[in-house]
């Protein structure tokens, strides 16, 4: 059965030692449409797939520096391998290895004898599979989201004077996800935005959006009340201590960048938990980096505000790691200089959004691997 020839192709990981096997199993697995990469043992198999991240793994149990076994738990200690399919190659009648793969959650076995009909049969059906959990739980998120009338992104990026607002948010495959995207405002003169993203999760990560944009707010309202509008780094702190206390969501992870837009002193106040650094350009652009920890990791999170002030012209650019987390073909992240450049290169009459679809799609060849958020800021 071969891959979907609408889409890229699956990428399979072959982890063998012996020429003959893994010759025969990349051969066949090539012919029916598989992209297909193989490594001698688990030491290389591991830098592969962290690397190029492949859609299923297939295993040797024997094999020399470090064996089928150690390779599996490796991968499950690693959140982001783990979860990545995985298959061992045994030979015939090998119980005791079967039965310790099972023990190491692997979606099945192949018995290397096997004809190559049988092994294209087997690594067909579990990613078949895997897709149909995955857009069952894209139809549940989706449903959920109708049901609740719940967004974390709003459609558009809102009109304030004095200052040009636009935003990106692509969902990870298509899958309401862990990003979200707020703007309240507090009066004419004052704008805050705020951009998080929910650590790990998959799939469930729109649920705790859901609950820290929940949080995001009440703690705004909560500052604006109590008079203090002009500091970003008190929302942080409200939030941390709410979701350090809360026991459902504390060991769930998120970063989040605050700003604070004042158009009549002409600044931009910004505090950020354990996020990316922001980016500024004046003449030539740069890092602003935050020093919070991520909310809920500790009680106190050790918040700051940093200003920055602004002139016509001055741009700011706010991104989720979706974007510097891309990889290319070569597995190379986009990363923080790329960023840079890329903000450099924006001319004054070009739209940074289009501009920015353009270049991560075409640097990741449209393989992105988390949520995409970028919020871009000029002052007019």
């Amino acid at each position: 059965m071969a891959a979907d020839n609408t889409k890229p192709p699956n990428k399979i990981l072959l982890v063998e030692d012996e020429f003959n096997i893994a010759k025969l199993f990349t051969y066949n697995l090539s012919k029916v449409g598989f992209e297909c990469q193989h490594a001698n043992n688990g030491r290389e198999a591991l830098a592969m797939a962290h690397k190029n991240k492949p859609d299923i793994i297939i295993s040797d149990v024997m094999m020399p520096e470090m064996d089928g076994f150690e390779f599996r738990k490796k991968l499950l200690e690693d959140n982001e391998l783990k979860s990545i399919p995985f298959v061992f190659l045994t030979a015939k009648g090998a119980e005791d290895d079967i039965l310790q793969g099972f023990d190491l959650e692997i979606e099945d076995y192949i018995i290397k004898t096997s004809s190559p009909k049988v092994v294209i049969a087997k690594v067909s059906a579990i990613l078949k599979s895997l897709e149909k959990e995955r857009v069952k739980i894209v139809d549940e998120v989706q449903k959920a989201a109708d049901t609740m009338g719940a967004k974390v992104v709003p459609d558009d990026a809102p009109i304030f004077n004095g200052f040009k607002i636009k935003q990106w948010h692509l969902p990870f495959k298509n899958v309401p996800g862990g990003d979200f995207i707020d703007y309240i405002k507090i009066d004419d003169d004052n704008l805050v935005i705020i951009l998080g993203d929910v650590m790990g999760k998959r799939w469930g990560a729109w649920y705790f959006a859901i609950a820290y944009a929940g949080y995001v707010r009440s703690a705004t309202r909560f500052v604006l009340e109590s008079g203090k509008k002009d500091k970003p780094s008190e929302i942080l702190h409200k939030v941390n201590e709410a979701v350090f206390n809360d026991e459902r969501i504390s060991e769930v992870f998120i970063t989040l960048s605050v700003l604070l837009l004042d158009r009549k002193n002409n600044v931009v106040k910004y505090s950020g938990a354990g996020d990316l650094p922001i980016v500024y350009k004046s003449k030539e652009a740069q890092l602003v980096h935050s020093t919070g920890l991520l909310l809920g990791f500790n009680k106190s999170g050790l918040y700051e505000d940093l200003e920055i002030m602004i002139n016509s012209g001055d741009e700011i650019y706010i991104v989720t790691d979706g974007i510097t987390e891309a990889r290319n073909k070569e597995g190379e992240l986009y990363g923080h200089n790329r960023l840079i450049e890329f903000v450099n290169s924006i001319l004054p009459d070009e739209d940074p959004i289009e501009k920015m679809k353009n270049e991560i799609l075409s640097f990741s060849g449209g393989e992105l691997e988390d949520d995409v958020s970028f919020i871009a800021i000029k002052v007019l």
